[in-house]
């Protein structure tokens, strides 16, 4: 019977599974559908507008050689008139003197004749006729205007659609996920000397496979890609996995996109457990400051996870005082006595508050930062039997390094009220390292990556990250994955030993 049930529950399992898988693929072919409509009227508006242009183009050259023309005919035409009216001029001279030169001839007197014939001269000889090119000047040929449009015609006989850039191909073995970074690369199927740059597309998801068209992120979009890789940095991992796509362009369209790819960007993203937290902390997801007035009263304490996995890390604003009450005596105000004992002080080092995801298995790495005043605080792991007023180090179920700028500076890892004097300085961000199955929790240096102390002990129990706070305040930075550097640094800091076995104790 259970058997059975087991067999049917599998097979309702893959069911589902292919139920919306196939529903995803329903969705992508009704946003395909709409996308060919809507990019077919785009196109033919585009189509519209490129030959409109081209038959403006040929109406300016058109109009450009009609002018010309025009003016290479009224140039001729005054040439020709010039000139025929000259001729004319010099005809009526010249008729007029053959009139005088006829009449001339009748004259008997021979003193009159020779006058008569030596003015016959004298005008023969400044006769305009006589200096005339009778020759036109220009011809009537307007054959150096004319035009050959049989290439032209050819040309745009020959009109049509550029050649789309093929798909390029995203090589999922070339991609690399690493220090909250991904590299993307891809290839062509075929070489193409015509593309001008590369358009990558990408978004965060938590489903594997094939993109979602339901999906609840937009595409980001890295315009004017020159080469065949991308490296997008400084990522926050709050997402199991990205899809990738990328299309090739040339100088005028852009091709299809690639197959899309998922590669998986799981990192431990946490928030702080307002739940868990003392009541002088004013505690936000990924922030918590100390707040002698009794923190949990704020109504900025009452939230809800509405900015939990924010890709950035909100800082509180401080509160100035003039002056800081001890830790030992700081006063609770009105509210209620605690359950524990009615306790109204406690000691500073007791201000803690828990992360709200637990470690169970596998390698996790979060940082931490304090603010520059903040005079003491701790950070670490702990079980979930932590009290709200157990101090982290204190107890055989926590682990921290602890952080003191009061009355005097000290820098110590705690466990089981051991205490570990740390001889190295205190970084600006702290870097925790914890690797569950390998029983070990490391801090760092979070810009250097130096190592700055290890516990090596056998967790028996989930553990939450643990923080302590007191005047002053701690921004966290989660969804990251383990760096490289802290990778590579593992297998010397496996090897270590020496004054560090101090607090290295196997807990039960």
């Amino acid at each position: 019977m259970d058997s059975q049930k087991e067999a049917l529950q599998r097979i309702i399992s893959t069911l589902a599974n292919k139920n919306d898988e196939i529903q995803n693929f329903i969705d992508t072919l009704n946003q395909t559908l709409k996308g060919v409509q809507e990019n077919s009227s785009n196109i033919l508006s585009e189509l519209d507008e490129e030959f409109d242009s081209l038959y403006s183009i040929l109406d300016e050259v058109k109009e450009s050689m009609i002018n010309s023309i025009k003016q290479e005919q009224a140039r001729k035409s005054q040439e020709l008139q010039s000139q025929l009216s000259q001729c004319n001029n010099a005809l009526e001279n010249s008729e007029e003197l053959l009139e005088f030169a006829t009449r001339s001839l009748d004259i008997k007197e021979p003193e009159e004749f020779s006058k008569a014939a030596r003015q016959i001269k004298d005008r023969v000889t400044m006769a305009s006729a006589f200096r005339l090119s009778l020759k036109p000047k220009v011809s009537d040929s307007m054959t150096h205007l004319m035009v050959d449009f049989s290439q032209e015609r050819q040309i745009l006989q020959t009109l049509k659609f550029l050649p789309v850039p093929k798909a390029p191909e995203i090589d999922p073995v070339e991609c690399l996920v690493a220090d909250n970074s991904v590299t993307v690369a891809w290839r062509m199927p075929e070489e193409d000397n015509k593309i001008d740059h590369f358009i990558l597309e990408y978004r965060k998801t938590n489903f594997d496979g094939l993109p979602r068209v339901k999906d609840e992120r937009c595409w980001e979009i890295i315009d004017n890609i020159k080469g065949t890789e991308y490296t997008l940095s400084g990522l926050k991992f709050d997402s199991k996995y990205m899809n990738f796509r990328v299309r090739a362009c040339n100088k005028a369209v852009a091709g299809e996109y690639s197959d899309p790819v998922t590669l998986e960007t799981k990192a431990l993203n946490f928030s702080l457990d307002n739940s868990s937290s003392h009541l002088n902390l004013r505690v936000e997801d990924t922030c918590v400051e100390w707040d002698p007035t009794g923190g949990k009263g704020q109504e900025s304490k009452i939230k809800g996870k509405e900015n939990k996995g924010s890709a950035h890390v909100t800082s509180l604003k401080k509160h100035t005082r003039s002056g800081t009450p001890s830790p030992k005596r700081t006063s609770i105000g009105s509210r209620p006595p605690a359950v524990r004992g009615s306790r109204d002080r406690f000691t500073g080092e007791s201000y803690t508050v828990l992360g709200d995801t637990a470690i169970e298995s596998g390698q996790h790495y979060w940082e931490v930062k304090a603010q520059k005043d903040c005079k003491s605080y701790s950070v670490g792991v702990a079980y979930k039997t932590l009290g709200k007023f157990d101090q982290l180090g204190k107890t055989n179920t926590s682990w921290c390094i602890h952080v003191n700028n009061w009355l005097q500076n000290t820098f110590a890892a705690k466990h089981n009220n051991k205490v570990k004097a740390l001889d190295v300085t205190v970084p600006e961000r702290i870097g925790v390292f914890c690797d569950f199955d390998g029983g070990q929790l490391s801090f760092y240096d979070a810009n250097s990556k130096q190592l700055l102390y290890s516990f090596k002990t056998k967790f028996t129990q989930p553990v939450l990250p643990g923080f302590m706070v007191w005047c002053g305040g701690l921004s966290l930075n989660t969804g990251m994955q383990v760096p490289s550097a802290v990778r590579t640094l593992q297998k010397s800091e496996n090897g270590m030993t020496g004054s560090a076995s101090s607090l290295n104790n196997i807990t039960q």
